[in-house]
């Protein structure tokens, strides 16, 4: 395939045969899919499946994250023709990579939805497809959590974020997205000693045990011995990376419910989570992307890339 192809194929959201490979359409044009991957419900022969949870119910500011899934798709439609940079292989022709579409919820009945979530997740497990998720507030986090923990038991964690999620809240009824690692540590899903949270820069008076790089440690020894202090923190355990878009400087990603000046910028994101590469990353997901507060487009392109590293990552230890 070349940019030739682009004369003559077109939807490849629908109309490709293959899940591996790249795409070349052109970027303007087309239907809209992650990467320009197939949509797809049947996932025999995928290696991992990207999916979207269009919800926001749960944020304390800005309302808006609903539409993240789609925002993010849409910047991602100006990768798929080339191998993520930097990687030294090319994770969309080496495994099967679907876009399995949104999760379908009543959105009028929310105390359903971590249910619906959780139940969504693990249906994709079952298959023995991994899954990178866009969200979506950080809420939808916890009943990832619990489909993923079913089957690989207490978790390593690996969260960037502006805010540890840790305040105390014992209502387990409650969907919040400020206190699911609160519960998610409480219900047993999570190992904080093995866990590590990069770029915090807000006060929270417990922090379960989690080990923190924030946002000041992160700026003055650099992303890379950062993310040198994550891998041996998470060591060989299985891995959830969730990836809060408020990580990041709002010179950087304006369009979320949360922005914390002093945070990271793309540069040191990008940085980090490459020098990741070797960790036991079995899924992850991408949060809090809100498109109506940055008509720019800057953060839903940010969450792109941050859900293609999130592949790469993934498949590094897999080739």
């Amino acid at each position: 395939m070349a940019l030739e192809d682009a004369k003559s194929q077109i939807d490849h959201a629908f109309t490709r045969q293959e899940l591996k490979g790249p795409s070349f359409e052109n970027v303007f044009g087309g239907a809209v899919s992650f990467l320009r991957r197939r949509y797809t419900k049947d996932l025999s022969g995928a290696d991992i499946a990207v999916t979207g949870v269009p919800f926001d119910q749960a944020v304390t500011n800005r309302t808006g994250t609903r539409f993240g899934p789609r925002a993010i798709r849409e910047a991602s439609l100006l990768q798929p023709c080339d191998a993520p940079y930097g990687w030294g292989y090319d994770v969309l022709s080496e495994f099967a990579i679907a876009d399995y579409g949104d999760l379908a919820f009543d959105y009028a009945n929310v105390p359903a939805f971590p249910d619906t979530l959780e139940a969504h997740i693990a249906g994709i497990l079952a298959t023995e497809t991994a899954t990178v998720t866009l969200g979506g507030d950080h809420s939808i986090t916890l009943p990832i959590l619990k489909a993923y923990a079913t089957k690989y038991g207490p978790m390593s964690v690996i969260q960037f974020d502006a805010h540890t999620d840790t305040w105390a809240d014992d209502d387990f009824n409650r969907i919040d997205h400020g206190t699911f690692m609160y519960k998610a540590v409480k219900l047993g899903l999570v190992d904080p000693t093995r866990s590590v949270q990069i770029g915090i820069r807000t006060d929270n008076p417990d922090t379960l045990g989690f080990n923190i790089i924030d946002a000041r440690e992160l700026h003055r020894i650099g992303p890379e011995a950062a993310a040198a202090k994550a891998r041996e923190i998470v060591r060989g355990h299985p891995v959830y990376l969730s990836f809060d878009i408020d990580a990041l400087d709002p010179a950087f990603a304006p369009g979320t419910g949360t922005p914390v000046w002093g945070g990271l910028s793309s540069h040191q994101a990008a940085v980090c989570l490459r020098e990741l590469a070797g960790i036991n990353l079995v899924g992850g997901d991408i949060v809090e992307v809100s498109p109506p507060f940055d008509t720019t487009g800057a953060t839903a392109i940010a969450g792109a890339h941050v859900a293609t590293e999130l592949l790469c990552l993934w498949g590094w230890t897999r080739r």
